[in-house]
């Protein structure tokens, strides 16, 4: 049974309260509001890069458009060529928006958006809020990503926003994704399907977006398993880009030929490169078995840094990641379950007391309030 919608300023406004899993409904004296919080502004989300430099280091405005390990040197934007003795990788990803046709033409229009550029976060958001009827695409593109549960959030989000507003029967939800599994560790999977049947989200397994004529509002998904085509309309449709390393990574030596997306070759335990050993990588361009988040580079920094001390000082390099990554789910606006496993995919709870394996209030809180203070003053500054 699904709750009424709320309505604002009024006595009686159903609000979720804290004290159950999944939340009761009850009626909420004017002016308390259980479980809601104000909203992030984009603003608090970024800051400039010289607040965050870290202190005894050489900042090269520039970037890097090129590398060549056999010389030991990098070309930045501007033609120059750094020389190196050791290097440490951590470029980033790519967003190919354009890989899809049509996709990268109509971005922040015609219902069409992506949490995966700040500058349409909010247009997504205005999009929902708008719709109050029709379907609703939430799209995961095929190959490895950042944050791969995000595009997953953003379908809750809608999801409960429209419950809320007495939406649910009017919206038709489709979630498509490119694999065959919910997520990757099988564990939160369960859990993910039974929050994505609760909201009536119609899952496609082993689909992709190939197609979207926004002006039309139509989309054309691929079914892989069958190679059959269908196009669909839509009132909203919010998709992750398909990403790969960047171009100069890609099209260099240190790339994994194993990668079709041009990730970087390191091993998995030292995260050396096995090819250039003065070569070491972290984060979202590195072509590790593990989830491409936040959570798995705060436990790769310190085991390069140990890694690159010790080349230096000529021994071996002892320090090993075993594949801990971390993706908070958010379910609703004050839910979020945290999955945390390793390469085995074996559930590594940082709070073994709580079972973060279903939604939790709590760990709504610590998504909102404690993440980001542990990103700017904690891992940032190599505290945490």
């Amino acid at each position: 049974m699904h709750p009424p919608p709320r309505r604002r300023g009024t006595r009686g406004w159903p609000i979720r309260t804290s004290s159950s899993p999944t939340g009761t409904w009850r009626p909420c004296p004017t002016g308390e509001r259980t479980g809601e919080h104000r909203q992030a502004t984009t603003r608090e989300t970024v800051r400039p890069e010289g607040k965050v430099m870290p202190r005894g280091v050489t900042w090269i405005h520039n970037r890097a458009v090129g590398i060549d390990p056999a010389t030991h040197t990098v070309t930045l934007g501007d033609g120059t060529a750094m020389g190196y003795d050791q290097l440490v990788l951590a470029p980033g990803i790519q967003l190919n928006f354009d890989a899809v046709p049509g996709l990268a033409e109509t971005l922040g229009r015609d219902g069409v958006s992506s949490n995966y550029r700040v500058d349409l976060a909010p247009r997504t958001w205005q999009f929902i809020q708008q719709a109050t009827s029709g379907t609703a695409l939430f799209v995961t593109p095929p190959g490895p990503i950042k944050c791969a549960g995000a595009p997953q959030k953003i379908a809750y989000l809608a999801a409960d926003w429209w419950r809320r507003q007495g939406l649910a029967d009017r919206m038709k939800l489709i979630m498509v994704l490119s694999t065959a599994a919910m997520f990757s560790q099988p564990d939160w999977g369960r859990v993910l399907k039974r929050v994505a049947a609760d909201y009536g989200i119609e899952v496609r397994h082993n689909t992709q977006l190939v197609e979207v004529d926004g002006p039309n509002r139509r989309a054309v998904l691929l079914d892989t398993a069958t190679g059959a085509k269908e196009e669909t309309s839509f009132e909203v449709l919010h998709t992750a880009p398909p990403q790969s390393a960047p171009d100069w990574i890609r099209d260099s030596p240190l790339a994994d030929p194993d990668s079709p997306y041009g990730y970087l070759k390191a091993d998995q335990h030292t995260l050396r490169h096995p090819g250039w050993p003065e070569v070491f990588t972290l984060g979202d361009a590195a072509n590790l078995p593990t989830s491409k988040t936040g959570a798995a580079i705060r436990k790769q920094a310190p085991v390069v840094a140990a890694n690159v001390l010790a080349a230096r000082r000529g021994a071996p390099s002892v320090a090993r990641y075993d594949g801990y990554t971390s993706c908070p789910v958010v379910t609703e606006h004050n839910r979020m379950l945290l999955a945390e496993f390793d390469y085995a995919l074996t559930p590594r709870p940082t709070f073994p007391v709580i079972d973060t394996m279903r939604p939790r209030y709590d760990m709504y809180l610590l998504k909102r309030y404690a993440l980001p203070q542990m990103y700017w003053h904690g891992l940032l500054r190599g505290r945490a």
